[in-house]
């Protein structure tokens, strides 16, 4: 009988681990099981050095979705951002889209100015109006070589 109870008790102790474990999978690797509670929009950019899926897509500092798919549209020459926003955030026709590094030299992540003079955006729709990141490993080429003053004369 003793040799029972202790088995039934090792038992719970295993099925509570494997219950944490599959919970801590889930949320460390933002997985939705019950449905996704966003939409997509599409930016286009003519550079996104540096983004990566997965990256965060924020608005007035917040988190507010990330980028899901990075694609390259050979007949316009440009990159195209699909990018998944919660369902209770508003973006606007109007809406800037641009890419910014968190820190001097950190991840990149999109921000968005959502506009509020246009339409709303619905799932599908693209963001007209992006900006492009700076680079900044150029620019201090450009300052190390001395190419900026040539730009000045």
């Amino acid at each position: 009988m003793n040799k029972i109870k202790m088995e039934t008790t090792v038992g719970i102790f295993v099925v509570i681990g494997i219950v944490c474990i599959g919970y801590m999978s889930i949320k460390l690797g933002d997985v939705s099981i019950l449905g996704d509670n966003s939409y997509s929009l599409f930016a286009k950019f003519s550079s996104v050095a540096g983004l990566k899926t997965g990256s965060s897509v924020e608005m007035l500092g917040i988190k507010v979705g990330k980028v899901e798919t990075l694609v390259l549209d050979q007949e316009k020459q440009q990159a195209v951002v699909e990018l998944r926003i919660q369902s209770d955030i508003v973006v606007y026709d109007d809406a800037i889209a641009s890419i910014k590094t968190s820190g001097f030299i950190g991840d990149k992540y999109v921000q968005i100015d959502p506009g509020g003079g246009g339409d709303e955006l619905k799932e599908g729709a693209g963001i007209i109006n992006t900006n492009s990141p700076l680079d900044i490993e150029s620019l201090i080429g450009k300052f190390i070589f001395g190419s900026i003053d040539d730009d000045k004369k």
